[in-house]
């Protein structure tokens, strides 16, 4: 068994510890995300001069607990960034085994629209329909979503393509066997580590654009909060509050270091061609 490094391990730890409290963190503290306290209005952590045990991250402009705020800040954005990633993985996924499989024009169409997508900043395509649509979580989460899907699919067609030129793929497709059952069975299988990997460098990506958006204000939307709409609230109180900016800003630093870290190590272990290299 290979070394393991201890970057890693640290890497995996962080994930693990940001979705077990986002799942159960709001159990350990009494106070609600939106809950004020006026009197108790920018006090600070609880380890320095002046802060109070019964906040520990201290509090932000409004008395609000910045414990249960970064415990609901960090599961809005998990939440949106993992439903992001699949979206964006299902999507274009399918445009990819739709463009191996049919051919001609078809792929020709699919990989045009491909091309577009990747030659347009996705950001200023986000603020146009929020600015259009208006914002909404259902139209956001979409958005989240079609955020990278173009890799998706240019990678899924190639690996596609690849795996049914190989003999097993003619071979399964000469006893008879349809469609479905050898991109399901036989195809999906050997490609899924390629995609694998594809979503894990994708993943911090998106909880960067969430946390962007919210953080202008065209994001997730009051009275639900998440990191980036924390860190935005707290740009005003930098020099007299920094902890409202400084906390929701080093989980996302954290979460999306630790993610691509942990990325990194996936494609060295499941990429076919970097272990040839490697071996």
């Amino acid at each position: 068994m290979k070394h393991i490094s201890p970057i890693l391990v640290l890497a995996i730890t962080v994930l693990v510890i940001a979705v077990l409290v986002a799942i159960v963190g709001n159990v350990f503290t009494p106070y609600g995300m939106s809950q004020q306290n006026l009197l108790a209005r920018l006090r600070p952590p609880a380890f320095l001069t002046g802060g109070n045990p019964d906040f520990p991250l201290g509090t932000d402009r409004i008395g609000r607990d910045m414990v249960a705020r970064v415990i609901a800040g960090l599961r809005m954005s998990l939440s949106v960034a993992i439903a992001g990633t699949i979206i964006g993985a299902v999507f274009g996924s399918a445009v990819g085994f739709i463009a191996a499989h049919f051919r001609g024009w078809v792929e020709e169409v699919l990989m045009m629209l491909v091309d577009f997508q990747a030659s347009l900043p996705f950001i200023l395509i986000t603020l146009t329909l929020l600015a259009f649509f208006g914002n909404s979580m259902t139209l956001f989460v979409i958005l989240m979503g079609l955020f990278g899907w173009e890799k998706y699919a240019r990678l899924s067609r190639g690996v596609v393509l690849s795996a049914i030129s190989q003999p097993y793929a003619k071979a399964i497709v000469a006893l008879g066997a349809g469609n479905g059952r050898l991109y399901l069975k036989h195809v999906l299988p050997n490609v899924a580590s390629a995609l694998i990997v594809q979503v894990t460098l994708t993943f911090p990506q998106i909880i960067l654009l969430e946390t962007s958006l919210s953080f202008l204000g065209l994001g997730i939307q009051p009275p639900q909060t998440s990191l980036g709409q924390i860190l935005g609230d707290g740009r005003d109180y930098l020099s007299t509050a920094w902890w409202i900016s400084v906390v929701p800003g080093s989980i996302i630093f954290l979460v999306t270091l630790s993610m691509s870290i942990v990325g990194d190590w996936l494609r060295d272990r499941l990429d076919p061609m970097l272990r040839v290299r490697t071996a």
